[in-house]
């Protein structure tokens, strides 16, 4: 076990950050149907490109890639329109839910690259309940790798990143997490091929236990 992973199990922590896509919830086909005609229609190799969209907010990956004549805030809302008349196949990660069940409602977050609108009719496709914080695209002026929204997060939850654990699935998200000073915890449910990290990585949220420690500190252990 890394260094990295016994210090996240040793520590109390004060608050929960999670991601959305990828996190909580399954919605990559969904997400690979809809950025995959889009690829196509601009003359995108889409297999290439599908690897380097996800945990990114979509006017960002317009954005990124340049493309003449395209209006990137034109281009994300027509996105966000064909990906919400989509939620055929949207389910939640194994062990969300009554993961999320075990926390205090004052003591998690979510921080979605999605639109609120979209990650609201994602979650309740899921069955993921809306937290009392959820910081959304349109919340912060840069997206993930940039940590402004798992900061966000902790700072309307009333504690510091540095005594947040953030979850994450990918490398823009992980970034922001470590960014923040954050532990991290990497889901890989959705990932053919795990990210190399020295962080703890998870296919369910059944391999963890979570405690509640002096002063309600959230203490994580894994399951036996």
């Amino acid at each position: 076990m890394s260094t990295t992973i016994q210090n996240l199990f040793a520590k109390n922590h004060d608050a929960f950050l999670f991601d959305m896509d990828g996190t909580l919830l399954n919605s990559i086909s969904v997400v690979e149907r809809v950025w995959s005609r889009w690829a196509v229609g601009h003359g995108i190799e889409p297999m290439s490109f599908l690897k380097t969209i996800h945990g990114m907010r979509a006017i960002d990956v317009v954005v990124r890639e340049s493309i003449p004549g395209v209006d990137p805030m034109v281009e994300a809302e027509r996105l966000k329109q064909e990906e919400m008349e989509d939620v055929d196949g949207i389910i939640s990660i194994p062990g969300a839910i009554p993961f999320l069940a075990s926390i205090p409602e004052d003591r998690w977050a979510i921080v979605t690259s999605a639109p609120r609108d979209l990650a609201v009719l994602r979650m309740a496709a899921a069955g993921i309940p809306c937290p009392t914080v959820m910081i959304c695209a349109e919340d912060i002026p840069n997206g993930k790798p940039d940590p402004a929204g798992y900061k966000l997060a902790a700072e309307k939850l009333g504690f510091t990143p540095e005594n947040c654990v953030v979850f994450e699935d990918a490398p823009a998200g992980i970034l922001a997490g470590e960014r923040t000073g954050a532990d991290v915890v990497v889901i890989h449910a959705t990932h053919s091929e795990p990210h190399v990290t020295d962080h703890l990585s998870i296919g369910s949220y059944d391999e963890l236990v979570l405690t509640q420690a002096g002063a309600g500190a959230l203490k994580l252990a894994l399951a036996p």
